[in-house]
């Protein structure tokens, strides 16, 4: 068996060419769809993950306002910018890029952003939501994923998924947006004793560990599809992903390469979420769109 290679590149390029139109349509009501996004200190991957959200809305219409601040800034005046982007009605979403420096308290940042423009779904009352079904904007990773699955016409209701990896971003909201779907789900993390006894019994494989080849063939069953969220920088200076690839997609049915997989997805349901709350807002204002 080899596994089908699931694109996420070609799946982003059409659905951002969709996001054009959307766009387009805000702009005859005289609606720019804006993005604030808040890179604080001079990570280096920070400004690159940066640049390509900013390079990614241009590519739409959507306009970016984005703030290089110090490392030195204060936790009271970071939450001053927000509450000044709060009420700027030019900006429909806001983001925050992490991690952020040691005096920033992240639980404040996310949680001063306004709910309806908590495009990167963090917010508490957008993750509290996933569980009763009623957020605003879900969390855009694993917003990718579903839509990846959703477009490869992978069944997810009553197949077993394992989830490797309990992190509040990816890990713990995919678990409760599957289980939405009727999935049944168990998350695994870095104390669950003996992983493979968990990840063999997967239909759906969802791997976000942030080890490098954490999950080797051995580790899936035949005709599982696999899909690798992880995104490790190696010595070598390559990227690979928390899955054997080479070794994986010869059990797998369907798999997601690193890169080229879920990264370009992750940016999508950004801008996705960006345009829906601009939507959002032009529609609770009066205006009709078609």
């Amino acid at each position: 068996m080899t596994a089908k290679i699931i694109d996420g590149r070609s799946l982003a390029a059409a659905m951002r060419k969709g996001f054009a139109e959307r766009v387009a349509a805000l702009k005859e009501h005289s609606v720019t769809p804006g993005l604030a996004v808040l890179l604080i200190g001079d990570d280096p991957a920070s400004a690159v993950y940066v640049g390509r959200k900013v390079k990614a809305c241009e590519a739409v219409g959507i306009k970016s306002f984005a703030q290089h601040l110090p490392e030195s800034i204060s936790n009271a005046e970071l939450l001053g910018r927000i509450v000044e982007l709060n009420a700027n009605p030019e900006v429909h979403g806001i983001l925050v890029q992490l991690p952020l420096p040691p005096q920033i308290d992240m639980a404040q940042v996310l949680e001063t952003i306004a709910v309806e423009k908590d495009v990167d779904g963090f917010h508490l009352y957008n993750v509290g939501g996933l569980v009763t079904g009623n957020t605003v904007f879900s969390p855009c990773t694993p917003f990718g994923v579903v839509k990846l699955l959703e477009h490869e016409n992978i069944p997810i209701e009553g197949q077993n998924v394992v989830i490797v990896g309990a992190s509040n971003i990816v890990g713990k909201p995919m678990a409760l947006m599957l289980m939405a779907r009727d999935a049944t789900v168990s998350i695994c993390h870095a104390k669950t004793r003996d992983l493979a006894q968990f990840t063999i019994l997967a239909d759906i494989l969802i791997v976000a560990a942030g080890v490098p080849n954490l999950i080797v063939p051995q580790m899936v069953k035949h005709g599982a599809v696999v899909i690798d969220v992880g995104i490790n920088r190696l010595a070598d200076g390559s990227i690979a992903g928390d899955v054997d690839f080479e070794g994986v997609s010869k059990k797998a049915s369907a798999i997601t390469p690193v890169p080229g997989g879920v990264g370009p997805m992750t940016v999508t349901m950004l801008l996705e979420n960006t345009i829906k709350s601009a939507e959002h807002k032009a529609i609770f204002e009066g205006l009709e769109l078609a």
